[in-house]
């Protein structure tokens, strides 16, 4: 095994590392600011996967040109979902439990119509330039990843200049660390939730497409999406943007170790070892306070 295998393998588990922290860095800010645990995130990812797609397929747009658009239709669609069904489910005695149930509903129902419109068969997101790779001596890198971790980190920096720069993110901060003390200082709390959630289901579409250079994607692959959302996000910390790419980068780079020196069936065996092992002795995540 070669000194350059092992690189590449490290660089390739780095660049979906930084896809996977896009993933997740929406699903952490509705779980830390709105109580809400998504479990229909992954389903948006995969249907902004599937819009790309379409697009490309139908009308010849490419998933970057198309991704604007898709991000604010997503953006639209969380809204959409958040007054029909999350709005009521933040009533709830028990908030956590009570938005799991509902948007495991939503997960579902989402599913089987993509399943209805686009069949269950997986489908491959391949512009002309995915096809090749930059050579680095050895090394191969190909330009599908790469491309996906570049989108990746533009939407992980803009999430951020969003919330620390401007004053609905500052208002999202706010509700999160103080919610009665937002209130008091006059934020709305539920233009906060709207927003938040809206981001949240953005973020995923834009990864889904992000995802979608790289592999085959179908309708319940938001199943698997899901277990690396929340492993994410619990060790990176729930709310926390720069924890949650670290997160997504330390993971990666665990699957590159680990692809390069053991068979491919013992990375999730020892990704979710990791997990527990920060459940028990740091809970609130590597990088959460």
């Amino acid at each position: 095994m070669s000194l350059s295998y092992i690189i590449e393998s490290i660089i390739s588990g780095l660049l979906l590392g930084g896809i996977y922290a896009l993933l997740s860095v929406g699903f952490g800010l509705t779980w830390g600011t709105m109580k809400v645990l998504n479990i229909s995130h992954a389903v948006f990812a995969v249907l902004g996967a599937f819009l790309a797609y379409w697009f490309f397929v139908k009308a010849g747009i490419d998933p970057i040109l198309s991704l604007p658009f898709l991000v604010v239709l997503l953006f639209l669609a969380g809204a959409v979902v958040y007054r029909l069904v999350i709005r009521s489910v933040t009533k709830a005695k028990d908030v956590i439990m009570a938005s799991m149930v509902a948007t495991f509903g939503v997960a579902i129902v989402i599913e089987n119509v993509m399943s209805f419109f686009w069949r269950p068969d997986p489908r491959i997101l391949k512009p002309p330039y995915t096809a090749s790779s930059i050579f680095v001596g050895e090394m191969a890198i190909s330009k599908g990843p790469l491309i996906g971790f570049c989108m990746a980190i533009l939407a992980i920096a803009l999430l951020y200049w969003f919330l620390h720069h401007t004053y609905t993110g500052k208002g999202v901060q706010a509700t999160w660390q103080n919610p009665m003390g937002a209130a008091l200082v006059g934020i709305n709390p539920e233009h906060v939730s709207l927003i938040t959630f809206g981001l949240s289901i953005a973020s995923a579409g834009a990864a889904g497409v992000a995802m979608a250079l790289i592999y085959a994607f179908y309708p319940s692959l938001q199943s698997v999406w899901t277990m690396f959302v929340f492993m994410v996000t619990i060790v990176g910390g729930v709310g926390s943007v720069i924890g949650t790419a670290l997160a997504g980068l330390l993971i990666g780079f665990i699957i590159g170790v680990c692809a390069a020196f053991l068979p491919f069936v013992w990375v999730n065996v020892l990704l979710f070892a990791l997990l527990l092992i920060i459940l028990l002795f740091r809970p609130q995540g590597l990088f959460g306070s």
